[in-house]
């Protein structure tokens, strides 16, 4: 058995208090036992020659056997676990067994559990429970003559706990996950998924990234493919891997580092193709043993270059006029793709952020621009004039690359890619079963810096998708659908049509987060939308339409008086609660000095950072949201809400204003990115499921690397009000609403990443058994001539050249015993 414990004795408080005497046990047993010396006695020695030892064993039966049928059976001794636990019953058989009926159990009472094995020896997962319940369980064997015999034992299984040790800081290049875990590293920067491709050399001469898995890790999500190759969402052993890439460490891709602009052809191709999605089937090949299948039908890379097509409000619209496409109804590919979400009809949701820095917009654009225009770019942050690696410079007749330069050239629109920036920054809906299919970009769900998209799906409701904008002082968002999730859409076979239904047409709203732990939902619709005033630099902006709010989504939300938040990134739900988390990863000193704090994003402060105590302000260390919608509705349009864990350096971090969740060095983080809660098909999903959480830090760097830790949330409201004081340049203080304490008991740090890495993207198979989990950029400060990390190649505890230049990759981890992940 695993991590038992002897069950807690049972009394019912029977004493004997009739003074009927019937016969004692004792006497009854006494009184066999000399029957069966007489038997004994005359059976003779050639009865005896032929029953060998089994009468013998009957002799120790005590249960009416029949003659020469003796056997005992053992069950084992009543056992206590906890939910989510490997339980393996051993059952004994002393005697002359039966050779054609074996040993079997069964369970006969509690919640349903399935039995692995075969005989006297089987397992199972411990199933999750609210309280502590007994499952008992029944032994049998048959002799070789007479009745089947029968034992019973106890499992007493209490509910899920956090089962084990807490990872320490690391600064090591591996992946450090607790005792009794194993990593396994899966598909990797480079690695074919095209039949013929060839290995990856890594060392910056490899083409063909169309075919190959592409760079910096991100948002996967591990979709669940049956015999026959259709959705299947309750196998765990074959599956498709979808996985975002969002960007590229350029240095690493090119034998000698990138050449300067203008850039060649191959080598802007080579970036361009790196980014984007990645679709690779998974198989295990029994005992979670992972491996990608390189020829699969089903793999297949979405890049930057792949067409596209537009749906909801913005599509044909003016705002999405190019060249490309003169109807404003198809683009090309998909860009900095970071978070994700997932759709309850299987398929995926991937979700474009930065993609505003890949535009080059020359000096002599601004004065064909209106004003409008010109502070719409601004807005979405489209001011450089080189763009992001140059790709703009690699043709002048080639618009793979001519595309990345927004100037305008052309007498119209249609003539030039001056609205290309346009046709970015949306949630992309992507069939993962139908490699054919083209993704369709939601214009719906809005346009602005997505780091993930949430769907809630509930019966009876519509759908909700909740968004947040990662940039400093951006929002969070909501999209309900108009209509009424319908059951029978899960298993719909045009998946993308399905999705036209559910989020082409609904109510985009954002989310003002009041000072008394209430807030409020402000609908983005056009018609009620004010125009936003003239501030910051801006003039007034007047909405045409709701394309324009679509297209503008920013400038809608500062119309209606939203609330600016800490780099609003991942959203995820409580499967239980419905209770919605978001991370905010942190803010600089220009968006939270000391007075400029709000009740949700409450704290101001400088966590000074390595022997030279350089200074970090404002609130580098970000912290996590939580909400629950008013009737607990994704309709609703208010919700209360509170702070459910601040991130800090538990070591020298204020305790009472900065440590304000009482992180210790076991569970302590900073800059929470990735979210995820463990899926409701299995114990760590259920009743009170475990939420996993990621990091993208720079803050805390200096002790350690970036991390995954797990935790058993409770829920909003399990706190109280409190009263931080900044004194980040001045003093002032800052009311807000805070969860319970973090605890050993429900917070512990499950993984540290490899150097410079951040740690991005998490799954798991419906049975919990195998975690999924993205590397990001290793190394992400070295050369190629001079690394920053040597891994994945240091995971096996080996020491590589110290030119081996590092590569992202996903890796899966198992528990040893075969457990389920985190318990």
């Amino acid at each position: 058995m695993t991590e038992m414990n002897p069950a807690t004795v049972y009394s019912d408080g029977d004493t004997d208090t009739n003074d009927t005497r019937q016969r004692s046990l004792e006497s009854m047993a006494a009184e066999r036992y000399s029957r069966r010396q007489a038997l004994y006695r005359g059976a003779g020695a050639t009865t005896m020659a032929f029953m060998g030892t089994s009468l013998l064993a009957a002799c120790g039966e005590d249960d009416g056997a029949t003659f020469g049928s003796g056997i005992t059976v053992s069950a084992g001794s009543n056992v206590a676990t906890s939910a989510g636990r490997v339980v393996t019953l051993n059952g004994t058989v002393e005697g002359n067994a039966s050779t054609t009926t074996a040993p079997a159990w069964v369970q006969k009472s509690g919640p349903t559990v399935a039995l692995t094995g075969s005989g006297t020896t089987v397992s199972f997962i411990a199933p999750a429970v609210a309280a502590a319940t007994d499952l008992i369980f029944q032994f049998s064997a048959k002799p070789g003559f007479g009745d089947i015999k029968t034992a019973q034992t106890t499992v007493r299984v209490s509910p899920a706990v956090l089962g084990f040790t807490a990872v320490a800081h690391s600064l090591a290049d591996i992946v450090a996950v607790p005792e009794g875990y194993s990593v396994t590293v899966m598909t990797r920067l480079g690695d074919p998924i095209a039949a013929g491709v060839s290995a990856y050399a890594n060392d910056g001469t490899d083409g063909d990234f169309d075919k190959r898995i592409g760079d910096h890790h991100d948002a996967l999500h591990f979709f669940g493919l049956s015999a026959t190759g259709t959705p299947d969402r309750a196998t765990s052993t074959r599956g498709l891997m979808v996985q975002n890439h969002e960007n590229i460490t350029q240095t690493y891709l090119h034998a000698s580092g990138p050449s300067a602009s203008p850039r060649p052809l191959a080598e802007a191709l080579k970036e361009i193709e790196c980014h984007g999605v990645s679709i690779v089937e998974y198989a295990d090949a029994g005992s979670r043993k992972w491996s990608y299948v390189q020829g699969s039908s089903f793999n297949r890379r979405i890049t930057p270059n792949t067409p596209m097509s537009f749906h909801g409000p913005a599509a044909g619209s003016a705002f999405l006029v190019t060249a490309h496409s003169p109807n404003g109804t198809a683009g090309r590919g998909t860009i900095n793709n970071c978070a994700n979400g997932v759709t309850g009809w299987n398929t995926n949701l991937t979700c474009e952020e930065n993609y505003a820095g890949y535009f080059r917009r020359d000096a002599a654009d601004d004065a064909k621009r209106t004003t409008a225009e010109l502070d719409s770019l601004k807005r979405n942050g489209i001011t450089s004039r080189t763009g992001n690696y140059g790709w703009s410079t690699a043709s002048s007749t080639d618009d793979r690359f001519t595309r990345w330069n927004a100037t305008i050239t052309g007498a119209s629109a249609a003539a030039d890619f001056r609205y290309e920036p346009n046709q970015y920054g949306w949630v992309v809906e992507i069939d993962p079963y139908s490699p054919a299919s083209t993704p369709r970009k939601r214009t719906a769900l809005g346009r602005f810096g997505h780091e993930g998209a949430f769907v809630r799906v509930a019966t009876g409701q519509k759908l909700g998708v909740y968004m947040g904008d990662d940039s400093r002082g951006e929002y969070l968002y909501k999209f309900v659908s108009t209509e009424t999730w319908a059951a029978a859409d899960a298993d719909a076979s045009d998946r993308l049509a399905v999705g036209d239904k559910y989020l082409d047409a609904g109510t985009l709203y954002v989310a003002r987060f009041n000072a008394d732990g209430t807030g409020a939902w402000l609908p983005l619709v056009y018609g009620s939308v004010p125009k936003r005033p003239a501030s910051g630099g801006y003039s007034e902006y007047t909405f045409a339409s709701q394309a324009d709010i679509c297209v503008n989504t920013r400038f809608a939300a500062d119309a209606v008086g939203a609330t600016p938040m800490d780099r609003p990134e991942w959203t995820v739900g409580n499967p239980v609660t419905g209770e919605i988390y978001l991370t905010l990863t942190n803010s600089d000193n220009t968006n939270r000095p000391y007075n400029g704090t709000n009740a949700a994003n409450p704290r101001s402060y400088n966590d000074p950072k390595g022997a030279s105590n350089t200074a970090q302000l404002g609130n580098p260390n970000g912290h996590i949201v939580r909400l629950r919608e008013d009737g607990d509705t994704t309709s609703a349009t208010t919700f209360k809400w509170d702070i459910y864990l601040f991130g800090a350096d538990a070591t020298d971090a204020d305790p009472t204003n900065v440590n304000v969740s009482g992180l210790t060095v076991a569970n302590d983080f900073s800059s929470p990115d990735g979210l995820n809660f463990s899926r409701a098909t299995n114990p760590s999903g259920q009743i009170n499921p475990l939420l996993w959480i990621e990091t993208d830090d720079g803050a805390l760097t200096d002790r350690t690397n970036c991390m995954l830790l797990a935790a058993i949330p409770g829920h909003v409201g399990d706190g109280g009000k409190v009263t931080i004081t900044n004194t980040n340049g001045g003093t002032a203080t800052q009311d807000t609403y805070v969860g319970a304490k973090a605890t050993a008991a429900n917070l512990r740090r499950f993984l540290v990443g490899p150097q410079q890495c951040e740690i991005t993207g998490i799954d798991q198979t419906p049975d919990g058994r195998t975690l999924f989990v993205g590397i990001q950029h290793p190394g992400e400060n070295g050369t190629y001539a001079a690394p920053g990390s040597h891994w994945p190649y240091t995971q096996d505890g080996s020491t590589p050249a110290a030119t081996v230049r590092p590569r992202s990759a996903l890796i899966a981890i198992t528990k040893n015993d075969g457990g389920v992940i985190g318990l």
